[in-house]
């Protein structure tokens, strides 16, 4: 795994979509120990919390055109050049995939004395779970000897933060897996880290070096990082504001801060909430002046409470309160003084509150340092679906905010890279901008988590281990889904080995009859009434439908992938396992009274989840696929329905996530007509006041979860019809769906250009422009017939929908 990381720096190919300049990487560093040494702070905790300043001052006779250099800590830093920000990092991995962050400071360097600064933290216990750790670290390395001068070792000063510390508690209720509040005591900040010259010299000591740095491969390494250069672009660090104010408690009246400086009188208690308007992650920067000993607390949250702790409509204020996580600020009563938590914070609210002491306290200014992955908004759509712009800005901004150096589930509770949600990411990571990138990353991370017995764990990178073996089939998914829209045989090819050990383990659990046998650890299928704990129903020895078309649609994505670059043997073997296990179910957990699929061959259960599945993977007959859809349609949970004179039993209904494999399955049994008129569940949100998408219906704990925000990828594969028609996205192939419409706009990015399609009603039929850029052809097909597309513009006259939908 290790000479991707390592050798892609040098020879990633710009065909790969989203491709960009690669960051150097000195072939003398690859599986090499460097000349550069971990260091660490002297008679400093090693794994407990601590912060951290390390600065060193070179000399440069001229400014060079770039001076590269390689970063990093445990657990992270944020490295400045001259008092300005230059980079922070590492990108999160295992220690076996420790990343280091490859940083141009040329533009901001000076001829003359230059002051190279960085603050290093590691939270401890209370790291964030995605946060893995060896100790506390720090290191640099220049790519060439023109860089040497900054390698780290005894050069180096260091220096322990005692006014920075951890709140108390986190703050919320419910499961958080996210980052602690922090606490900055600014009485005992050394204010001056970063600057040309420090105050109190003689607190700053020489570094303690821990051990020469290596890349991974090196022979018989120093220490445990074993590092490999983070191929992803930096984060976006763009300033923005924190928001309005919209409530204010001990003030004659409602201030214009942070338009306007505020002063608050000595000991006084202020309470000023500010409304953002949209969910977003960003670092708050504070400035104070004077008050000092005064107290300032940041609470974030992503919704307001009423009194029985339920958020409601999110626009709402009166008579609701905040909850969340909190940072504390102390004022050393000097003046300007910047205070920001070390993480970013996720926040619509943000609620400011001030206890002043014996001085009066001066808020100059706050404002927020945008953060996330820098990602492209590349794609568009417009046409007549109702608040067709709201849908897909706030699926957009969704997705943005669960994506920085991982995806992220949730960006307020969680920030855990969990498979499930993923898949669903990356996907709209490629129609929407082109940049594959952070897919590939989220493949190779995941990957490294394989267990010996054959598992990825569910979410990774993460210090606390959990396994939800269905992820682990999603994650040979996800490999065929990057297989189809990038161009990176290599990957594909490194990976698929790995894909193996995962499917080797669900073999040994298949049941004599090819039905899926109790399956170990947590069996997540969907948050849904009839799932106890989200898992699947399933008689005492296995026989679950869901879990047995998950495993099939791995088969089938395994078995193209191996025909083309593995074992035809092994595509032979897969494919043999998918006919045993279709025919056990139609055997054994069809019921042929009402024409669907219960959940296991006891039949005393059903889910629309388990029928959609049977559906899209072509467990059904082809002739009752339709039908099958239409009942799960028109199915309730806790009562029967009918149609068409069949009864429908009660099924478990599927949550916002599992409506991607829904969209999935329409599209497949001809039905995606319907598409548009299953947005209900969204409009609903939006109803709501939600700026994004949340994890679940109400009650929901995350008002942002990246899983709920495919219809941006719905609306551009299912309606614009825009679909990979070869692998590597070589061909396309378009197909829309416009049922109820009368026109649909549309762009998807490709690596040779935009893929644009215009579809306007004319009569009783349709006219539609499909562009396609240099070097891409494929296939138009609309209602079964075919039509060959060819680069540049083509127009085709389509008649209306037969209706079969």
């Amino acid at each position: 795994m290790s000479r991707v990381f390592l050798l892609a720096a040098l020879f990633l190919s710009a065909s790969l979509i989203g491709a960009q300049d690669a960051k150097p990487l000195n072939p003398s560093l690859i599986a090499n120990k460097w000349h550069a040494h971990w260091i660490a702070c002297p008679d400093a905790p090693q794994k407990d919390v601590g912060v951290f300043y390390f600065r060193k001052e070179i000399t440069l006779a001229s400014v060079p055109a770039h001076f590269w250099v390689h970063v990093s800590a445990d657990n992270r830093f944020l490295l400045h050049v001259n008092g300005q920000y230059a980079g922070e990092g590492p990108a999160r991995g295992d220690l076996f995939h420790w990343r280091f962050e490859t940083i141009d400071l040329a533009p901001l360097l000076k001829a003359g004395k230059n002051v190279l600064a960085a603050t290093v933290w590691n939270f401890g216990t209370r790291a964030p779970v995605a946060q893995m750790s060896n100790r506390s670290g720090f290191m640099v390395q220049g790519d060439t000897t023109a860089e040497e001068a900054v390698d780290t070792d005894t050069s180096w000063q260091v220096k322990q933060e005692k006014g920075r510390g951890l709140a108390a508690t986190n703050g919320v209720a419910g499961y958080y897996a996210a980052g602690p509040g922090e606490l900055v005591d600014g009485r005992a900040v050394a204010w001056d880290w970063d600057a040309t010259a420090v105050s109190d010299a003689a607190s700053w000591h020489a570094a303690e070096v821990i051990g020469r740095a290596a890349t991974r491969e090196a022979q018989d390494a120093d220490n445990n990082w074993e590092l490999v250069q983070d191929l992803l672009p930096a984060m976006e660090h763009r300033l923005t504001d924190a928001g309005k104010p919209v409530h204010a408690e001990g003030l004659a009246a409602q201030p214009a801060f942070p338009a306007q400086p505020l002063e608050i009188p000595a000991n006084t208690h202020v309470t000023l909430l500010l409304d953002n308007g949209v969910l977003q992650t960003a670092y708050p920067e504070l400035v104070l002046s004077s008050g000092r000993d005064a107290e300032v607390k940041f609470t974030y949250t992503e919704a307001l409470y009423d009194a029985q702790g339920n958020k409601g409509n999110r626009n709402e204020i009166a008579g609701r309160h905040i909850e969340g996580v909190s940072d504390e600020f102390i004022s050393d009563g000097a003046k300007r003084r910047d205070y920001q938590p070390l993480w970013w914070r996720t926040w619509r609210y943000l609620q400011i509150d001030v206890t002043t002491k014996a001085a009066p306290l001066r808020l100059e200014r706050l404002g927020a340092w945008f953060s996330a992955y820098p990602f492209q908004e590349n794609a568009s759509i417009a046409g007549d679906i109702p608040d067709l712009k709201k849908l897909w800005d706030t699926g957009w901004r969704t997705a943005r905010l669960c994506a920085h150096e991982t995806y992220m589930d949730a960006p307020y509770w969680e920030q855990l890279q969990y498979v499930g949600d993923t898949r669903i990411q990356a996907l709209i990571s490629y129609a929407v901008t082109g940049d594959s990138r952070l897919g590939r990353q989220a493949i190779t991370n995941i990957g490294s988590s394989i267990t010996p017995e054959g598992l990825t764990q569910s979410r990774y990178p993460s210090r606390l281990p959990q396994f939800i073996p269905p992820f682990s089939l999603l994650w040979v998914d996800m490999l065929h889904d990057y297989w189809m829209y990038v161009n990176d045989e290599a990957l594909v090819r490194e990976t698929l080995p790995r894909t193996r050990d995962v499917i080797d383990w669900y073999a040994l659990h298949l049941r004599e009859d090819g039905l899926m046998g109790r399956v170990k650890w947590w069996e997540f299928g969907d948050w849904t009434s009839g799932y106890k704990d989200g898992d699947p129903p399933q008689d005492a020895d296995g026989g679950s439908t869901f879990l047995t078309v998950q495993l099939i649609e791995a088969l089938r994505d395994a078995a193209e992938l191996e025909q083309d670059y593995g074992s035809k043997e092994r595509a032979a073997v897969y494919r043999k396992t998918i006919e045993k296990a279709s025919a056990a179910l139609n055997r054994l957990n069809w019921d042929v009274e009402h024409g669907v699929y219960a959940d296991t061959p006891a039949k005393t259960s059903y889910s629309q989840q388990a029928n959609v599945l049977a559906v899209w993977q072509d467990v059904a007959p082809e002739a009752e696929q339709k039908a099958i859809l239409r009942r799960v349609l028109v199915s309730e949970e806790g009562k029967e329905a009918a149609i068409d004179g069949t009864a429908v039993p009660p099924m478990s209904a599927m949550s916002y996530y599992f409506r991607f494999y829904l969209s999935r399955a329409l599209e497949h049994a001809g039905l995606a007509d319907l598409y548009v008129s299953q947005l209900t569940p969204w409009y609903d949100m939006l109803k709501l006041g939600l700026t994004t998408w949340a994890e679940k219906p109400e009650p929901t704990r995350s008002d942002c979860h990246a899983w709920s925000a495919h219809p941006n990828y719905d609306l551009l594969t299912v309606v614009a019809g825009i679909h990979p028609g070869a692998p590597g996205f070589a061909k396309v192939r378009i197909e829309p769906h416009l049922g109820g419409l009368h026109e649909i706009h549309a762009s998807m990015p490709h690596g040779g250009g935009a893929i644009v399609t215009d579809y306007k009603r004319n009569g009783n039929g349709w006219v539609a422009v499909v562009t396609l850029p240099d070097g891409l052809d494929g296939t138009f097909v609309w209602q079964g017939q075919e039509r060959p597309l060819h680069a540049g513009a083509q127009t085709f006259r389509l008649p209306e929908s037969g209706g079969s939908n």
